[in-house]
C-alpha cells in the first residue's frame, strides 16, 4: 500500500514537472513572438520585457518557497520522530528504575517491557536494538525468581549503562561529533559514571 503511494505521488510530481515545463516554453516562446512582433514600437517592447521578468521572477520564487515547504516538512517530520524516540527511551529507563526500587518484577511489569519492546522495535535504530537485547538477557536472568537483589542490581545497572551508550549516540550522536568527543570518550564517560553512582549507593 505505501509502496503505490509513493509511486503514485512520484507520477503526480512528474506530471506537475511536465505541465510547469510545457507552461513555461510555451509562454517564453509566446513572448519571444511578441517581441519580435513589437520590434517597431519599442514601448510595447519594454512591457513584453517587464511580463517575462516577472513571469520568470514568479516561477523562481515558486520553485524555491516549494523547496523550502518540502525542507520545513521534513525537518518537522524529523522533530516528531526524534520526540517518539526519547518518549520511549525514557519510559524505558522509568520502568528500570521502578522494578530496581521495589527489588521485584511482577507480571504487569513484564507486559509493560513487551509493549515497550515493540515501541522500540517501531523507532530505534539497530545499535539500539541489539544493546536492548543484551538487556533483556540480563533482566531475565536477574528475575529468574521475580525479585532482584544481591548483585541483581548492579548487574542491570551495568547493562543499562551499555544500553544508555547506544541511546545517546542514536538521540544526540551527531551533536557529540560536533563538540569533537568521540564514540569511545563518550562511552567511557558514561561507563565512569554508573561506576560512581553504583559504589555512592554501596557506601550507604
Amino acid at each position: 500500500m505505501g509502496v503505490g503511494r509513493r509511486f503514485m505521488k512520484e507520477i503526480k510530481n512528474i506530471i506537475l514537472l511536465f505541465l510547469t515545463a510545457t507552461t513555461f516554453v510555451g509562454g517564453y516562446a509566446f513572448l519571444r513572438y511578441a517581441y519580435k512582433v513589437t520590434d517597431s514600437t519599442p514601448f510595447t517592447q519594454e512591457i513584453v520585457l517587464i511580463v517575462l521578468g516577472t513571469v520568470a521572477t514568479v516561477l523562481i520564487t515558486a520553485l524555491l518557497l516549494n523547496k523550502q515547504t518540502a525542507v520545513e516538512v521534513q525537518k518537522e517530520q524529523n522533530i516528531k520522530f526524534l520526540e517518539l524516540k526519547r518518549k520511549t527511551y525514557e519510559e524505558l529507563i522509568n520502568r528500570i528504575e521502578e522494578i530496581i526500587l521495589a527489588e521485584r518484577i511482577t507480571h504487569e511489569d513484564i507486559v509493560r517491557f513487551q509493549f515497550i519492546t515493540h515501541r522500540l522495535a517501531i523507532s530505534s535504530s539497530p545499535p539500539v536494538l541489539e544493546e536492548y537485547h543484551y538487556f533483556l538477557e540480563a533482566l531475565n536472568m536477574a528475575t529468574r525468581d521475580r525479585s532482584i537483589s544481591g548483585e541483581d542490581p548492579r548487574r542491570l545497572l551495568e547493562s543499562l549503562a551499555n544500553l544508555t551508550i547506544k541511546i545517546r549516540a542514536d538521540l544526540i550522536g551527531e551533536a557529540d561529533t560536533v563538540a569533537d568527543y568521540t564514540q569511545e570518550q563518550i562511552k567511557r564517560l558514561i561507563l565512569q559514571n554508573s561506576d560512581e553512582s553504583m559504589e555512592l549507593s554501596e557506601g550507604r
